[in-house]
């Protein structure tokens, strides 16, 4: 949906305009996708999100994978977990027929990317030969104009409107997008396809230096975010992690010819080039995003730029492609190192 249909499907706040129309020329996102209709009924739920992925992601042909992990930010039910109900629900589709071992990954952005790591590890360790890798969000069920009541406190903040938790929660109205991805792993390249080979990953979460900045509370379901916090706390903390991957695995960002950053704003875009740029002495570090087209779907924005790039900027042989995965809740981050390999 292009910008201008955000209200038809999400409603409108009183007040509301002014800040969608500042956050806007700031994000950089011309267009993004619902899985709501103009009634903001949804047209999907998480896990038949998920399933559809599932089911792009295996050509739609029953997998053989015994490893099923998975993570979001917020699903219809607490419990069970979000694989739990994904395995009955692939079930559903004809995608899986037998017990699978499963992994729930809560959080927010690096939901997914910590299902990721998991799933890398279970692999890796032989433990199982195929693993199913998914993540999930649906922001719009608890952001659309019918459900969502943040406190409005602008009164309190009458010369910084920023402050106030009213537009913490508000802005995001004009930020977040509904999407799923997945990826399978094997324990050997697809003979038909390009595939990943997964390198290595580095997981850090920052939460003992750093306050809470992002949160979603489970009996109000009211999604926030201090834009402040995020400001002074991001660039250490990934300055930080990129330094101590790199070290820990004896890299240079210049061994990579593309890295792809899951970025929730393009205001973050050259805040976080500036640092990759000196951390490769100076050189400008290649990326690629599709926040602009694509919006930004939270953990499942990872999954779903790194099959629209392969299929758009299909990476030669042995190239190094690195997963940047920055989450703002309390700062928690994670970075995939891959290399391309052709049938």
């Amino acid at each position: 949906m292009p910008n201008e249909a955000i209200p038809d499907f999400m409603g409108e706040l009183e007040g509301e305009a002014l800040v969608r129309r500042k956050i806007l020329r700031m994000n950089g996102i011309k267009s993004r996708h619902y899985a709501l209709d103009r009634a903001q009924h949804p047209t999907h739920d998480v896990y038949e999100m998920a399933a559809l992925a599932a089911g792009r992601c295996l050509d739609n042909k029953a997998g053989t994978f015994t490893y099923l992990s998975a993570g979001s930010t917020n699903t219809p039910m607490i419990g069970p977990g979000l694989s739990s109900i994904l395995h009955a629900r692939l079930a559903r589709h004809g995608i899986v027929a037998s017990p699978v071992e499963i992994n729930s990954n809560s959080g927010i952005c690096t939901s997914s990317a910590q299902a990721l790591v998991n799933s890398f590890r279970a692999v890796a360790s032989g433990d199982h030969q195929e693993a199913l890798c998914i993540g999930v969000e649906q922001p719009s069920d608890i952001l659309k104009s019918s459900v969502i009541r943040p406190p409005d406190d602008r009164a309190l903040f009458p010369d910084h409107e920023t402050s106030s938790k009213w537009f913490m929660s508000v802005f995001l109205r004009s930020m977040l997008s509904d999407g799923a991805g997945a990826v399978i792993l094997r324990n050997q390249p697809a003979a038909d396809r390009i595939s990943y080979r997964l390198n290595w990953t580095y997981s850090r979460s920052f939460a003992h230096e750093a306050p809470l900045c992002m949160s979603l509370e489970s009996r109000s379901l009211l999604l926030s975010q201090d834009v402040a916090i995020l400001a002074k706390h991001m660039k250490p903390s990934v300055d930080q992690l990129v330094r101590g991957a790199l070290a820990r695995h004896g890299e240079s960002l210049a061994e990579y010819q593309i890295v792809l950053p899951h970025l929730s704003s393009y205001f973050f875009k050259a805040y976080l080039l500036d640092i990759l740029n000196e951390m490769s002495g100076g050189a400008t570090v290649p990326h690629w995003t599709n926040l602009e087209s694509a919006g930004n779907a939270g953990s499942a924005s990872i999954f779903i730029m790194l099959d629209e790039y392969t299929r758009k900027h299909p990476p030669a042989h042995g190239d190094k492609v690195m997963l940047f995965i920055p989450e703002s809740g309390q700062f928690n981050f994670v970075l995939v190192s891959l290399t391309a390999i052709h049938p």
